[in-house]
């Protein structure tokens, strides 16, 4: 975990702010998400089903589920001080590059790429990467983009 003042973030553009603890993604968290969402497709909620139609016999978690957990993963990887309100900006891309079986532990790897003035605050747009325990392929890979004012 990082820390930094407004006037220092540029020397971390372009390196690895931190890792985030891991998160272990239960059935419950799924069935709660696909609630929240109505995606009920089977192969997030039919436990059964997914026992003998998925590779790996188990139900899977939504890609958006796992985009969703960035801003949870990624709380406390870098500190800045001085920040009154940030704003969620939106992403340049998205890609969910594997799938996330009910009881695997992912975590969040954060990277910051850039950081330009805009509308009074700082534009960050972060790499952040969700890993999943024991594979080589991470879940998701996001550019996202967001406003800082201090």
């Amino acid at each position: 975990m990082a820390t930094a003042t407004k006037e220092g973030l540029m020397a971390l553009v372009g390196t690895e702010v931190g890792v985030s603890d891991w998160l272990t993604i239960d059935q419950d968290r799924i069935n709660k998400f696909a609630e929240a969402t109505g995606d009920y497709q089977w192969i997030h909620v039919d436990v059964v089903r997914a026992a003998k139609e998925i590779p790996g016999g188990k139900t899977i978690a939504h890609g958006f589920l796992t985009l969703s957990l960035v801003p949870m993963l990624t709380k406390g990887i870098l500190v800045i001080e001085g920040v009154k309100t940030g704003i969620n900006y939106g992403s340049d891309r998205v890609r969910f590059t594997q799938m996330v079986p009910v009881g695997s532990r992912v975590r969040a790897r954060q990277k910051l790429k850039s950081v330009t003035p805009k509308s009074g605050g700082l534009q960050l747009i972060d790499e952040v990467t969700i890993e999943i325990e024991g594979e080589t392929r991470p879940a998701l890979i996001a550019e996202l983009i967001r406003l800082l004012y201090f």
